[in-house]
């Protein structure tokens, strides 16, 4: 089976998915909402904000200084249109292994699952 097309690796990875799902739901976020929301530690998120902000898929905004520096978090059109084109390759390939599928194999018949054995009878 070959990787739909849309399939991202950048956002694939558990934690930068749940960045971007989590964001995709909301025009800005506060920092501190993404990393309790996640249950991330300050430097866990901010590698990941750095990491999908250099490939152009959110923006960060700080306000204010010293302790009461806020920093916001949004994704870009660019971030946006990825993760919806990452979800729609990522429903491609559950649905191209759902029980549909598993009947239309090469040979037409279904496999059998893994922890099961056909039984032809002989030897009953």
């Amino acid at each position: 089976m070959s990787i739909p097309a849309g399939f991202d690796e950048l956002i694939h990875p558990a934690t930068r998915l749940s960045v971007v799902a989590l964001l995709a739901a909301t025009e800005w976020a506060d920092f501190a909402f993404v990393r309790d929301s996640l249950s991330l530690s300050d430097s866990a998120l901010s590698k990941q904000l750095h990491t999908l902000e250099e490939a152009g898929y959110l923006e960060l905004h700080k306000d204010g200084g010293g302790r009461k520096r806020r920093t916001r978090v949004r994704l870009t059109d660019r971030g946006r249109t990825a993760f919806e084109g990452h979800v729609a390759a990522l429903r491609a390939i559950v649905e191209g292994a759902g029980p549909q599928a598993a009947a239309e194999t090469p040979s037409g018949a279904a496999e059998t699952p893994p922890g099961q054995r056909h039984h032809s009878g002989a030897g009953r």
